[in-house]
């Protein structure tokens, strides 16, 4: 028998908690399934689980030899990925994450650049304002806006992410003028609910010194684009990302808030588990957006 799958049916037998389990992963019968744990035992005269119908129980040689399997099949599936890649062919499916207002507005061209660049390469995005767990849900790569919060794993920046507070013109007509920070902190706020980042309604006067404005709130959304829709209607203040509101504020529909004062600045980065190899498809996905979110980002 070919001792790497039987190795492979170990480990994955390990993993399901069952030989029935492990036999569906490898398109097998439960009886091969189980003649492949027997000829690894076999050679070893050694017994490495403890099997019923029900369950199986590792013995003491079982964990060591799952331990060194596991990493000889991982070292084996990095041996094979970075062989792939020496033919110099981006190819295969890039799963990807990103938030909705910040995918629609500026991540449709660079993607179909990319496309257009990498005919092999299939794109399975998902745009959602919701934390992804990556490795949990399967993904590739996410594009991040403000604070990390996953010290495991990698990020790299793409472009930096100006914050804004900003009114309605008509709203500002009604409240009448608008100096000081403390008549600011009065008026109602439109948050946005998925914000992660530390520093989110900050505004730094000149001398550095930093009020939180943390006034009654009249709306909260986990979606930029109904906070925009709000804002331009006069419901209350808003903040966020300056590609959300800037073409707005140039328009005049919008108007910047206290400009003697400075928002905290965020980053907008690429966000990809941690492996010893990068395959190539991440790595030439990850250079493209660094290369085309970097000089055209606001």
């Amino acid at each position: 028998m070919d001792r790497l799958t039987s190795m492979s049916v170990f480990v994955a037998a390990v993993e399901e908690g069952s030989l029935i389990a492990a036999a569906r992963r490898h398109g097998l019968s439960a009886s091969m399934a189980g003649k492949h744990v027997a000829a690894i035992e076999s050679e070893m005269n050694v017994r490495l689980m403890q099997r019923s119908t029900r369950s199986l129980v590792l013995t003491e040689a079982g964990r060591a030899y799952y331990a060194r399997s596991k990493r000889i099949l991982e070292e084996y599936e990095e041996a094979r990925r970075e062989a792939a890649d020496t033919q110099g062919t981006v190819r295969g499916v890039l799963r990807v994450t990103a938030p909705v207002t910040y995918g629609t507005m500026h991540l449709s061209g660079v993607m179909a650049a990319f496309l257009e660049r990498h005919p092999r390469v299939t794109l399975d995005v998902l745009l959602s304002d919701h934390y992804v767990d990556l490795v949990a849900e399967g993904f590739d790569v996410a594009i991040r806006i403000g604070a990390l919060r996953d010290t495991d794993l990698v990020a790299r920046r793409l472009a930096p992410c100006r914050m804004v507070l900003c009114a309605s013109r008509e709203f500002l007509a009604q409240i009448g003028p608008l100096q000081t920070v403390a008549k600011l902190r009065q008026l109602p706020r439109l948050i946005f609910s998925g914000a992660i980042s530390t520093g989110d309604w900050t505004l730094i006067d000149s001398k550095g010194n930093s009020t939180v404005i943390d006034g009654p709130v009249r709306m909260t959304a986990n979606n930029m684009q109904l906070l925009l829709a709000a804002v331009l209607r006069g419901s209350g203040i808003a903040y966020g990302p300056s590609f959300v509101f800037d073409a707005h504020i140039a328009s005049g529909d919008l108007v910047a808030l206290l400009p003697d004062h400075r928002t905290s600045d965020l980053a907008i980065h690429a966000i990809y588990p941690t492996h010893r190899h990068v395959s190539l498809k991440l790595r030439s996905f990850v250079d493209h957006l660094a290369a085309s979110l970097g000089s055209t980002t606001p």
